[in-house]
């Protein structure tokens, strides 16, 4: 009924217009009434956004699932791609939607408060994983933001196409970005500072040919907590 529902939506948002089409409208076009409407959806809004509530709830069981183990900025690497999947199950209809929400305002606003609650999620589980250093909320937010941004910037590009092409390699670039950055592996690929922690810590630090002497002891002084 959800799928009904939306699909009647979209068909009068093309037909009408978003702003002259109505929630009675809607479900005369579905066959139900107002009842079955608000049963699935709070407002006509989210009939655009019919997926999201779905899709923010297997992004916090996938989350939640990851426990303590692995590597935080790649676990949320791969709940970013959980997003686009769900973009790409159904090309025509995200497309469509991608192409209404630029010509509504309020539509525009509203996808802007959904981005916005998976960038919480993930800023949330990476405070959780990241909870004991002296930046932890700090770091939690920023690798959340970049996540998002570069999800956005990929998601986007695809959208723009028609979506056509790959969509999922051109995520994997940009958060390759992210990954380059804060991953941990990033002392691997793009120069950084890899610390094995406990007793008697050894440092190694990696870093480009001609990298200024003072970048060079100041990342040795990070990676030293200061010492």
């Amino acid at each position: 009924m959800r799928e009904v529902l939306a699909e009647a939506a979209f068909q009068l948002f093309m037909e009408r217009g978003y702003e002259q089409t109505t929630v009675d409208d809607i479900v005369a076009r579905a066959g139900v009434g107002r009842r079955s409407f608000f049963r699935y959806f709070p407002s006509k809004e989210d009939a655009v956004f019919p997926d999201h509530e779905r899709c923010l709830a297997d992004v916090t069981a996938f989350l939640t699932a990851a426990g303590d183990e692995g590597d935080p900025v790649a676990r949320v690497c791969d709940a970013a791609r959980l997003v686009l999947r769900m973009y790409a199950a159904d090309p025509e209809f995200s497309v469509r939607r991608y192409r209404l929400t630029k010509e509504v305002p309020g539509l525009r606003t509203y996808e802007l408060s959904v981005v916005r609650r998976y960038e919480r999620t993930m800023a949330g589980y990476l405070r959780r994983r990241c909870a004991e250093s002296d930046d932890g909320a700090l770091r939690a937010d920023v690798i959340a933001a970049a996540v998002v941004a570069a999800h956005n910037n990929a998601l986007r590009s695809w959208l723009r196409s028609g979506g056509e092409g790959d969509a999922e390699a051109a995520m994997d670039h940009a958060l390759r970005l992210v990954m380059d950055v804060w991953g941990a592996d990033r002392a691997d690929d793009a120069g950084g500072v890899a610390v094995s922690p406990g007793e008697g810590d050894v440092v190694v630090l990696v870093t480009r040919r001609g990298t200024p002497m003072w970048r060079v002891v100041q990342q040795m002084e990070e990676a030293l907590g200061g010492r």
